[in-house]
């Protein structure tokens, strides 16, 4: 009775062993339903569907973090755009601010300058006034701002009758005694004035008194006595050079021909109308700086070019003038008509030319400029002319 009742209650204990282990695997395996019996043929293969199990779980666990992992990366670039849209809406504020900002700052400034522009002008009438008061006088009556070639012309000759009458004693100013002497002065008389040369001359011709002479100077002696002159190793070189052409091609004499003339060294056209119209008695036109200033000024003609000047001022005046119009214009530029400041007050030329009122027109301060004879002073040379109203000039040292 007892082996029986062991074996029944053996029997009743795996009975509840044996669901709760189908309980168990059913779950897994999916194989059979809650409170049945596995089939004895299944029993097998329940272990392996027990340790596939927890693969498959791991597996599941893998696709959903791989499906998780894009939703979690999408979520801030879903967030993104509102940022940005945030910082541009706050861009576009502090924007605004500052171009309100900007625009309230420069209408201000504006407003400023506006201001200060309408105050200016009451500021600044008396300084027009006070330029008004020292305005340049009117042109003296007399002179047309647009005139005809032949109005030029008879203004042109108008203006020599006045020089004339002016300085009835115009001469050159070089003291000379022969062609020689007289060519000599001129070369000498460059890049500095007639004054200096006449007191340079009385040694020089003391000592070289003829082209033969001078042509055997020895450089350093020659260049001691004109240096007072100016660049007198090169009028040196042109003394030595003149005088030994002198010698050799025309016998010792100086030639009467422009185009000889301009052949010797260091002598151009001014040069050589000095001396035909002095020395020769030759017309010719002497164009130096006081009388192509004067030229430019009267407007008789507008070049810079002296041999261009020649030539406007030749088809003005008759040959028989042109000597005597040379002497008269450089005159008047030395003694009245200034480079710097003309005596406009005081010039007798003044109702004719179309200059007038570049230099100084008060007559009392206009006198004060004149220069030479016109101004008290001695001329220019150490033994003027018989009918030179001046006193001369003091020798060297002097």
């Amino acid at each position: 009775m007892t082996t029986k009742k062991t074996a029944a209650e053996k029997t009743t204990a795996e009975k509840p062993a044996k669901k709760a282990a189908t309980k168990k695997a059913a779950p897994a395996g999916k194989a059979a339903p809650a409170g049945k019996a596995a089939p004895a043929g299944k029993a097998a293969a329940e272990p392996a569907t027990a340790e596939a199990a927890p693969a498959r779980k791991t597996a599941a666990k893998k696709a959903a973090a791989k499906k998780t992992a894009p939703a979690k990366k999408a979520a801030p670039t879903k967030a993104t755009p509102t940022k940005t849209s945030a910082t541009k809406t706050s861009t576009a504020t502090k924007t605004s601010a500052a171009t309100k900002t900007s625009a309230a700052t420069k209408t201000s400034a504006a407003k400023k300058t506006s201001s200060a522009a309408k105050k200016a002008p009451a500021k600044k009438a008396p300084a027009k006034k006070a330029a008004a008061k020292k305005s340049p006088a009117p042109k003296p009556p007399g002179f047309a701002k647009r005139e005809s070639r032949a109005a030029m012309v008879k203004r042109a000759h108008a203006i020599n009758e006045v020089l004339a009458e002016t300085y009835p004693y115009a001469h050159p100013e070089l003291d000379f005694e022969d062609p020689f002497q007289l060519l000599v002065a001129t070369v000498l008389s460059a890049q500095t004035t007639d004054l200096r040369v006449n007191q340079t001359t009385p040694a020089l011709f003391a000592k070289y008194p003829t082209p033969e002479d001078m042509a055997a100077a020895v450089p350093e002696e020659l260049e001691e006595l004109i240096r007072p002159t100016g660049f007198f190793r090169a009028k040196a070189r042109s003394l030595l050079g003149l005088s030994a052409a002198l010698r050799d091609d025309f016998d010792g004499e100086v030639p009467a021909t422009v185009d000889a003339l301009v052949k010797l060294p260091g002598v151009g056209r001014k040069t050589a109308f000095v001396v035909l119209g002095n020395a020769f008695g030759v017309p010719g036109i002497t164009v130096d700086t006081h009388f192509g200033r004067l030229a430019r000024r009267w407007k008789w003609t507008t070049s810079e070019d002296p041999v261009k000047v020649e030539s406007d001022v030749a088809a003005i005046f008759e040959p028989s003038e042109w000597t005597m119009l040379s002497h008269r214009v450089i005159f008047h530029g030395r003694r009245i008509c200034h480079s710097r400041r003309p005596a406009c007050g005081a010039c007798p030329v003044a109702p004719l030319c179309p200059s007038y009122g570049e230099g100084e027109t008060d007559p009392e301060k206009a006198k004060k400029l004149l220069k030479y004879e016109k101004g008290g002073m001695p001329g220019q040379r150490l033994k003027p002319p018989a009918d030179f109203p001046g006193p001369p000039a003091p020798p060297l040292g002097g």
